[in-house]
């Protein structure tokens, strides 16, 4: 069973993540703050481009491929991504992050951002912003002289947050990040007790 454009995944620990400790955090499917992204690849695309991709792969999506939603007349429906049962068709470039041996790794185009911790005393913001330590990038960064755990700036609005691993990461598309500061070593990642 293959698509010719996209790739068949499955949700892990199903479609949505909202439970903690056996608390449930949110009821309704509309927030999407709550749908599960972490997947597995079940099938490779007829058209395989993108050959970095393998079966088993375990891939972070778009939060809309296992959504449900509840369209004009109330009734609750798939995402058009649903496939059949607990199988889902996602192109591309609706995955934004892939574990191999147990090491996640990006697609080109994009990398994943820790924030660091805020020592302006004047503000109320716990986070520095623009600001953060690169956690996840491909070799297209590597190819620039960048390197895991590397200090950037980015552009503003070109960060999309996730949460992987219990951690806080933003994510940014190479073309947005404005500069490598060097280290000082005072920089302290921040991770919000709420993950």
């Amino acid at each position: 069973m293959q698509h010719t454009h996209c790739y068949i995944v499955e949700p892990i620990e199903g479609r949505y993540n909202n439970k903690k400790n056996n608390l449930i955090l949110n009821t309704s499917i509309e927030d999407h703050k709550f749908v599960n992204r972490n997947g597995k690849v079940l099938a490779l695309p007829i058209i395989n481009e993108n050959e970095y991709l393998q079966i088993n792969d375990e891939v972070i999506v778009h939060h809309n491929i296992f959504r449900r939603y509840y369209d004009m007349r109330g009734n609750e429906k798939n995402s058009s991504s649903y496939f059949e049962e607990n199988k889902y068709f996602c192109y591309h470039d609706q995955i934004f992050l892939y574990k191999r041996n147990g090491k996640w790794h990006t697609p080109p185009g994009y990398c994943f951002v820790k924030p660091i911790h805020s020592l302006n005393n004047l503000t109320e913001d716990k986070e520095e912003p623009l600001t953060g330590v690169l956690k996840h990038i491909g070799n297209d960064l590597r190819s620039f002289g960048l390197e895991d755990n590397d200090l950037i700036g980015f552009t503003p609005n070109s960060e999309y947050e996730f949460v992987i691993d219990n951690e806080r990461l933003y994510r940014v598309p190479i073309n947005s990040i404005s500069i490598k500061y060097g280290r000082k070593g005072s920089e302290v990642e921040y991770n919000p007790s709420w993950v």
